[in-house]
């Protein structure tokens, strides 16, 4: 017997950023629950890798190489996903990052942070979100139905030391999705839901150099010390977003828009004492 509240049977979901750690489980777990995926990636290869996995698992994929930060690349994507399934129910922006010359250390200072660092990071997160919304959204306008989860992190709601470009990014996605739940709703359907999901402390690509010793692969002294201010004593693992996603994305928050869901361990809880 399917379960209507979580059902996502014949549902189309595109993934932006799906190639990588987080992203790819998240599409892996949708089309595990019966929805066609389309997997969104810049690295065409790395889009490849994931939608094969999900058809070798018995899902339906479509690898389609994407650049978040390109509206043109966006539309040749969503054109190509509705020419072979119809329509997109679903949209994942899961494309973001940090960089390494726009996080402060001993070598580098607030001050003299490079400004192309800065905008790097600043669009990657907050343009390569608001640009595949203004595609995919301006179809679920025409279809007046879909749901859209962007990608924020804790840092958004308590600043961390070192990554101001990222922090601040984060947090104006947080204002980009109350923002957008209001206008979809209000202008073209109030069955278009925008949401977002903020995970905690994940070990990415992206983030490896800051938590731990590129050498030892030990900690190192920020890992510790996140790992010791997070009650679940651990770092996530992308398998904790699942069930945040498939809530957010299913019949079941049907009356769910503009919120923010923290996935973080109890970090956001601990005052530290």
């Amino acid at each position: 017997m399917k379960d209507k509240l979580f059902d996502l049977e014949g549902k189309v979901a595109a993934l932006t950023g799906a190639g990588g750690v987080l992203i790819s489980m998240m599409a892996k777990e949708l089309a595990a629950r019966g929805a066609k995926i389309a997997v969104l990636d810049l690295v065409p290869e790395a889009a490849q890798k994931v939608a094969d996995e999900i058809k070798a698992a018995g899902g339906q994929a479509l690898a389609l190489a994407c650049n978040a930060l390109d509206k043109p690349s966006i539309e040749v994507a969503c054109a190509t996903i509705v020419k072979e399934w119809g329509r997109v129910d679903i949209l994942v922006n899961g494309a973001g990052g940090n960089n390494k010359k726009a996080t402060t250390s001993p070598e580098l200072s607030f001050f003299d942070m490079p400004a192309d660092a800065l905008r790097f990071v600043m669009d990657l997160n907050l343009l390569g979100t608001i640009f595949p919304c203004q595609v995919f959204g301006k179809l679920m306008a025409q279809q007046k139905s879909g749901v859209i989860i962007n990608t924020s992190s804790m840092n958004s709601f308590r600043p961390l030391t070192r990554i101001i470009g990222y922090s601040a990014a984060k947090a104006a996605i947080n204002n980009v999705t109350q923002w957008l739940a209001v206008h979809m709703a209000q202008t073209y359907s109030p069955n278009i839901r925008v949401n977002a999901i903020a995970p905690g402390f994940f070990e990415t690509l992206q983030n490896k150099f800051l938590l731990r010793d590129e050498k030892t692969g030990e900690l190192t002294a920020r890992g510790n010390q996140i790992v010791s201010h997070t009650p679940a004593g651990r770092f996530g693992t992308p398998e904790d977003l699942l069930g945040a996603l498939v809530w957010l994305v299913s019949p079941s928050a049907s009356f769910v828009s503009g919120i923010v869901v923290p996935v973080d361990g109890g970090f956001s809880a601990y005052s530290g004492v």
